[in-house]
């Protein structure tokens, strides 16, 4: 056995491959769809979540700056009297660091830089008042945030201000709190201590870009650079970004600016950790739906034969077409579903339509398609069907200046020209006449059954009616006609053909517009009416 007939893609295997393919691409398309659907959900639902989560840290530190300011706003109305006075100006110290856990240190400084006051005095000992925070806060003479700086002590440290002023309004120094960055206070809760187990996490930097809360304490002090959510964190933004981070990590970021501080808070997650989830669920629906899909299978096997088996046999039958017996086997397929009856259906009706098409093609293929008259192959097949033993007349015709009415009217006008006359042709015949165009403005007349005198007649009747007519887009037409006789079992029909054309071209020598009559080519006899 062969193995192209071993391994044929017939209807039936077609259809079958078919049905499984599209089941189980349906089936991938369905997965895949899903899959697409949650991962753009997890993901927008994660980069929402990081951006609320930053939103609401970045509005909750900035209240704790209002708050603690409002606290000095108060404690320095209870020591701008006071700043002769260090016991009372030591109390007061006290009093604002205890009372909460804002700050981990005091101090009220005059405005030439000396403590006046401090608690714990034990933390202020090493303090420098020469650092540029410090000096901004004397210059500023308002309240104020500090940039992050290292105390002498190698603390990461902000300081609050807000200024003294005495009954005068003149400026006396101002109260400050200091706030450790990295130890136990109330930023610290809320900025420094997050939970995480799958590797999220969130940091914060100040205006100049660098991380003053991270993880990873070793990181802190250090300036990032090339970080399009840290750039537009800074710029006063929110919002949330899908990027790689400084470590080359895919994050999900939410970000949000604190006003007062001009830090940028940004909570973010590893991206690969938010889509774990999704891929062990995925593979676990995977799994789940193969048994059923598997049990699908032999199904859509089976429906595949019954939808194939008419399908099929119309096939085998289409191969032997010609065969008388085909159109009684047709009708016997039992054709169970529409569209197979309906390919029954059009296959008997085909074989009945495609003798006509094909007998449609023949008069195509032998009609010049401008006049609807036969062409020199219709001529051809109709003196083959004229045969030997037929007589009759033919008449060679053209029309007269033909190129002149081309070269000044146009071919368009020359077109309308010819097929005028082959209209005046057809009303000048008989239905057995046969009509031709044989090239450009020249024709051809095959009169069965006719004599040389009436061929005679009919061509000088037709120059009249062409003569007398009005014709499209010129004043006046006229033809030159020749004539001659073929008679049964006489000459070939190639000769009577010449001779015509001889009579013609005598027609043309003697001044157009007439008819001139030849029975042997040799001959010539004008037509007078």
């Amino acid at each position: 056995m062969k193995l192209s007939t071993l391994f044929r893609l017939d209807l039936r295997t077609l259809i079958l491959l078919l049905a499984i393919g599209s089941a189980l691409l349906t089936l991938l398309n369905v997965f895949y769809a899903s899959y697409q659907a949650q991962h753009r959900l997890l993901l927008h639902s994660t980069l929402e979540a990081n951006r609320v989560y930053a939103t609401k840290l970045a509005e909750v530190t900035n209240h704790f700056f209002r708050t603690a300011w409002q606290q000095l706003a108060y404690s320095t109305g209870q020591v701008r009297d006071r700043l002769d006075d260090p016991a009372r100006l030591q109390q007061a110290t006290q009093d604002l660091l205890y009372q909460s856990d804002n700050f981990n240190a005091v101090a009220v400084v005059s405005k030439y830089g000396k403590i006046l006051a401090a608690a714990p005095f034990e933390q202020h000992k090493a303090l420098r008042l020469d650092t540029e925070g410090h000096k901004a806060i004397l210059r500023r003479r308002a309240p104020l945030i500090s940039q992050p700086y290292l105390s002498a002590d190698n603390r990461l440290v902000v300081t609050l201000s807000y200024p003294l002023l005495d009954s005068a309004g003149e400026y006396q120094g101002y109260l400050g709190a200091d706030i450790f960055l990295t130890e136990a206070n109330v930023l610290n809760l809320l900025l420094g201590q997050h939970y995480y187990q799958d590797g999220s996490y969130l940091y914060v930097v100040d205006s100049e870009k660098h991380l003053i809360y991270h993880p990873d304490n070793t990181r802190l002090g250090e300036q990032i650079e090339g970080n399009p959510v840290i750039d537009s964190v800074l710029l006063g933004n929110s919002g949330e970004q899908r990027l790689l981070n400084s470590q080359g990590l895919d994050m999900l970021a939410g970000f949000a600016p604190v006003p007062l501080s001009g830090w940028g808070v940004v909570a973010q997650r590893p991206t690969a950790a938010t889509l774990s989830e999704l891929n062990a669920k995925m593979r676990g629906i995977f799994i789940g739906i193969l048994p059923l899909t598997l049990l699908t299978l032999p199904c859509i096997w089976l429906l595949a034969a019954l939808i194939s088996r008419p399908l099929w046999q119309l096939a085998r039958h289409a191969q032997h077409m010609d065969s008388p017996e085909v159109p009684q086997q047709i009708r016997r397929i039992r054709s169970w579903y529409f569209e197979a009856r309906q390919l029954r259906q059009a296959m008997l009706k085909g074989i009945g339509l495609l003798h006509e098409k094909i007998t449609q093609l023949n008069i195509d293929s032998l009609t010049d398609p401008m006049t609807g008259l036969l062409n020199r192959r219709g001529l051809q097949t109709m003196l083959d069907r004229l045969g030997d033993d037929t007589a009759f007349a033919v008449i060679a015709l053209d029309i007269d200046h033909f190129k002149a009415i081309n070269d000044s009217k146009g071919h368009a006008a020359g077109d309308e020209v010819i097929r005028f006359l082959a209209r005046m042709m057809q009303e000048n015949s008989r239905d057995s006449d046969i009509l031709c165009r044989s090239g450009g403005e020249e024709f051809v007349m095959l009169l069965p059954e006719v004599t040389l005198a009436v061929a005679s007649q009919v061509a000088e009747r037709l120059r009249r009616h062409v003569a007398h007519s009005t014709p499209p887009f010129v004043d006046s037409l006229t033809i030159s006609l020749g004539v001659t006789h073929h008679a049964a079992r006489g000459p070939a029909v190639r000769q009577s053909l010449k001779i015509a054309d001889a009579a013609l071209y005598q027609a043309k020598q003697a001044g157009r517009n007439r008819v001139m009559v030849s029975p042997d080519g040799e001959h010539f006899k004008s037509v007078v009416s």
